[in-house]
């Protein structure tokens, strides 16, 4: 898949309402002589966040134009035929303009929509935070080639303050644009991410407009602001169930009712990071099961040979299901799982008593409540 183009903090996915117009008629504007006949490809992520084709116009005197009706806005990718990157622009009823030159199509203009208009502003910023970015990693390239470690260090601190600045820039565009869908999205990458504390992320969604809180990424982070307070320690963790590798249906009640702890586990064979950690779960399993230590994996796999193949690879003896459904299992999706690994430590009663504890902090908590005897 094509890398979709990246806007500031994370991928920006829909737009928000316009109840005016019937339809959309998207109308672009090619510079630099492309050819007659020249395709241009309309697309945008599917619940996987995987490109799907949506539309194929074709250029003509440098023209070229799109129509059709978008129940709800939504952040749609225009690719050129045989040409390197792509425009991300708001898809919603009403009139869109989008002007580029065939080969720098990652600096289209946009306008037309009130969406589109606040997304624009939004890219202008983003587009020099990251001119700044490409910058500042030359420099370091070449103080770095020149062996100047001091340049190199004063460098990296002006990196780090460089990061904290795009970091405030979303922040204040979300808090000062309430009504602008852009917003939406950067407080679901801020939730996602956890780039910012709960609270002030809790409070720049309720301060979105209602129509904002209306479109289907917000009412998402609502969803997972919810779940948040059923996966906090000292939460009872909620139940689940999901099919074993064998077929059979497992619930988490059933691992849980016959251990004194245990780990909820979620990884997936595609994930390095998972299957570096695998060993010292074996370990910690190996050692304290006899003593009550269980251990539930839950795969984000989508491929069911992959996932038994990594069980089977790395030696793990525990319990397993799946959905084969990545970040859009269900499990996943009910314990805010936006990345992996991640796991919880339930106690006796099934309430969550650690989370993400990895390496030596798992065994020091395992060993804690059960004893090192």
């Amino acid at each position: 898949m094509k890398k979709l183009l990246a806007i500031s903090l994370g991928a920006l996915l829909i737009g928000a309402c316009n109840s005016d117009p019937k339809g959309y008629v998207l109308s672009g504007t090619i510079t630099g002589e492309p050819e007659n006949g020249t395709q241009i490809f309309l697309k945008t992520t599917d619940s996987l966040n995987q490109l799907v084709d949506i539309d194929t116009a074709t250029v003509e005197n440098g023209l070229f134009s799109f129509s059709g009706s978008q129940a709800e806005p939504k952040m749609y990718y225009l690719f050129v035929d045989k040409t390197g990157g792509n425009a991300p622009l708001i898809v919603e009823n009403g009139n869109i303009e989008i002007e580029f030159q065939k080969d720098s199509i990652g600096y289209a203009e946009l306008k037309g929509t009130e969406q589109n208009e606040m997304f624009m502003d939004f890219l202008e910023e983003s587009r020099k935070l990251s001119e700044r970015a490409r910058s500042m990693q030359d420099d370091m390239r070449m103080a770095a080639q020149q062996q100047d470690t001091a340049t190199v260090t004063a460098l990296r601190e002006e990196f780090m303050e460089f990061q904290e600045d795009a970091k405030n820039f979303n922040l204040e565009f979300a808090k000062n644009h309430t009504n602008a869908y852009v917003s939406v999205l950067i407080i679901g990458n801020l939730l996602a991410t956890k780039s910012a504390p709960l609270d002030e992320i809790k409070s720049m969604f309720e301060a979105l407009t209602p129509e904002m809180k209306q479109t289907e990424p917000a009412q998402k982070i609502a969803e997972q602001l919810e779940n948040l307070k059923s996966t906090e320690v000292g939460a009872v963790a909620p139940d689940f169930s999901a099919p074993t590798p064998t077929g059979d249906v497992l619930a988490l009640s059933d691992v849980t009712s016959n251990a004194k702890l245990t780990l909820v586990d979620f990884w997936a064979a595609w994930c390095r990071p998972c299957r570096a950690e695998n060993p010292n779960i074996v370990s910690v399993y190996q050692k304290y099961h006899e003593k009550g230590f269980d251990v539930l994996g839950v795969s984000l796999d989508t491929q069911a040979e992959q996932w038994t193949g990594a069980i089977e690879a790395d030696g793990l003896e525990w319990n397993h299901i799946s959905n084969l459904q990545r970040f859009q299992d269900p499990i996943a999706r009910l314990y805010n799982i936006n990345a992996i690994p991640a796991a919880f430590l339930l106690d006796e009663n099934g309430v969550i008593v650690a989370r993400d504890l990895r390496g030596p902090a798992l065994e020091e908590k395992v060993a804690e409540i059960l004893g090192k005897s």
